[in-house]
């Protein structure tokens, strides 16, 4: 085990030349620099920030929901039947013709009934718009507060303004009580989501956000293990700085406020082009690549953060990309459809089963409503990772 761990942090890879770990052993009193084993108290505050969002959900986000008329009731269920819930659970959710036809024969159904049924089973399994606005709501409370807290605590620094001090002294730089708070809170938030994934609705983006949130992690606890900490605050500011847009986007769709959705989802657009494809690029990669080179010169693990965050970038044209084709479609087609992962199915058969429904929801009473807003096109999950 001694001579893994030995491997693992061998400082020929995590450390400039002739820097050994032992030179960052605190020899001075009052000096600290970061550790890796700072980050272990990242899991106990995420079990917290995990308790304290189901008490935040369940009391505080859930009477806003009320408030606005989104109630947690339950939608329509399928029916009990013991041999569409065997085909349901073990086969498919989903039936082809094929299957269609042979569930209607031993059933004595008609086709459409059968398919009516797969609908109702399959979003049954999905959380409820009242679940949803809840989840977006404590998303949107912690991303705001995260992003102010860096915001106020990097405007004291002198690396944001100028980014070469982030290397000026490296990797002898002390770390300071507001870097390390920030630091283990955003790592904390991430492994609460891991931790929320296995008991919240399972979505079938789940190994998508699972894998999501562990490079996540493992980006924030690299950064900080080879003391890469202040510019690695710049990366999280920037990305905290969209998020709660897209969240307060979704809090309006699922609220029914069409026009407010539409103008946070413009706003979001705009924040997101501008911190992820021109700050961060011109800002933070220049500072990591170029600035770098000159001041500390380049080793093996500086290769590894900067190759990571140049896939970062890809990720964001790849995004960026995908918002904009929602928007021209939305342009285009004055709607779009509802968020993939999870909104609740429809067709024209439930349309043409409930037409006085469909007057009901075509005249809302805000006059503005409608739940196609631009937002709600947005592979929500893809894009809310939108973190590092």
């Amino acid at each position: 085990m001694a001579a893994l761990s030995a491997w693992f942090w061998n400082e020929r890879f995590w450390l400039p030349h002739n820097v050994t770990w032992a030179d960052l052993a605190d020899q001075t009193p009052g000096v600290e620099y970061p550790k890796a084993g700072h980050l272990f108290a990242a899991l106990p505050l995420a079990l917290g920030i995990f308790a304290v969002r189901i008490l935040f959900e369940r009391f505080i986000a859930s009477a806003c929901a009320r408030s606005l008329h989104i109630h947690p009731g339950v939608g329509r269920r399928a029916q009990p039947n013991a041999v569409l819930e065997k085909v349901f659970t073990s086969i498919t959710k989903n039936p082809d013709s094929r299957h269609l036809d042979g569930l209607s024969k031993q059933l004595d159904w008609e086709v459409r009934k059968v398919q009516r049924w797969f609908r109702h089973r399959r979003n049954q399994d999905k959380p409820s718009t009242h679940t949803k606005f809840c989840e977006s709501m404590w998303r949107f409370t912690f991303y705001l507060c995260i992003f102010t807290y860096g915001v106020q605590f990097l405007w004291q620094t002198p690396w944001m303004f100028d980014t070469r001090h982030c290397w000026y002294g490296y990797p002898y730089q002390v770390l300071t009580s507001g870097l390390y708070h920030y630091y283990v809170t955003e790592l904390a938030f991430y492994w609460s989501l891991m931790f929320s994934q296995f008991t919240d609705i399972k979505r079938k983006d789940f190994l998508i956000m699972f894998i999501h949130h562990l490079a996540t992690v493992g980006l924030i606890s690299f950064s900080y293990a080879n003391n890469m900490a202040r510019v690695g605050s710049l990366v999280m500011c920037v990305h905290d700085a969209s998020d709660f847009l897209l969240e307060a986007a979704k809090l309006a769709n699922y609220a029914k406020y069409q026009r407010l959705c539409d103008f946070l989802f413009i706003v979001f657009s705009v924040a997101f082009f501008i911190t992820r494809l021109v700050i961060y690029p011109i800002w933070i990669l220049n500072s990591t690549m170029f600035e770098s080179w000159v001041i500390v010169g380049p080793f093996p693990s500086w290769w590894l953060f900067n190759v990571l965050l140049l896939v970062l970038q890809v990720l964001h044209i790849i995004w960026f990309y995908l918002i904009g084709r929602i928007a021209v479609k939305a342009m285009l087609r004055g709607k779009v459809c509802n968020d993939v992962r999870s909104d609740i199915e429809s067709s024209s058969e439930d349309e043409a089963d409930t037409p006085t429904d469909d007057l009901k929801t075509s005249h809302t009473p805000r006059g503005e409503n409608g739940t196609n807003g631009h937002c709600a096109a947005v592979k929500t999950r893809a894009l809310n990772h939108s973190s590092w």
